[in-house]
């Protein structure tokens, strides 16, 4: 076979490879707990070595804003995953890029539906699902316009101060924390009487 023969064949079967080729969609894969920025760099790294950039494209972490306040006052930005425990991954699936996603450190495997096994026991493996174009799209518009959250250290029985608003200088006691509100209650001395007041969580330092 002639040189030029050759090359038309090697043409034709990555044409052939290019047109079977699944399109991409977006993968939510579970991993351990606390691994996900591990994992991302490990699969990018296997990547790397298994030559799967025609397959494997993205892998993403999706985070918002937060500020974390500490007990003292000071403030510390930084950021919250909107999924812990959850990469997503941006691929053209087949098995060799399954392969490669599911062996990597610290993946537990696809979100997927279970598939019972024809024979033998067990549960059977999970199919793959991928997100809908709607669904990826709502998951990083979320990270990507979500405002900064504030988060506090302070719990329940901790003295503060309050430092702005129409209590500003009273002293209290925390009673209740709601971190997914960015609120706590405390008690406040008013006229003599303990009162009941809800506080955001940058209005008030801890004191003592």
């Amino acid at each position: 076979m002639s040189s030029i023969d050759e090359e038309l064949d090697d043409d034709f079967e990555e044409g052939r490879k290019a047109q079977a080729k699944e399109p991409a969609r977006w993968y939510a894969v579970q991993v351990a707990s606390g691994c996900e920025n591990r994992v991302k760099i490990d699969l990018n790294q296997r990547i790397h070595s298994f030559g799967m950039g025609d397959r494997i494209y993205q892998i993403e972490i999706p985070q918002t804003p937060t500020i974390r306040l500490k007990k003292d006052g000071t403030k510390t930005p930084a950021e919250e995953k909107v999924f812990p425990g959850y990469v997503l991954v941006s691929m053209s699936m087949d098995d060799d890029a399954w392969q490669v996603v599911k062996n990597t450190p610290n993946v537990i495997n696809f979100v997927g539906s279970e598939q019972k096994r024809g024979y033998g026991r067990g549960r059977g493996h999970v199919k793959p699902l991928p997100l809908s174009r709607g669904e990826a799209d709502r998951i990083f518009k979320q990270a990507l316009e979500q405002e900064a959250v504030v988060k506090t250290d302070l719990t329940e029985g901790d003295k503060i101060m309050v430092m702005s608003g129409p209590f500003k200088d009273f002293a209290g006691e925390v009673v209740e924390v709601s971190p997914e509100r960015s609120k706590l209650k405390a008690l406040l001395s008013i006229f003599g009487r303990d009162t009941p007041v809800e506080l955001e969580f940058n209005q008030v330092q801890r004191q003592g």
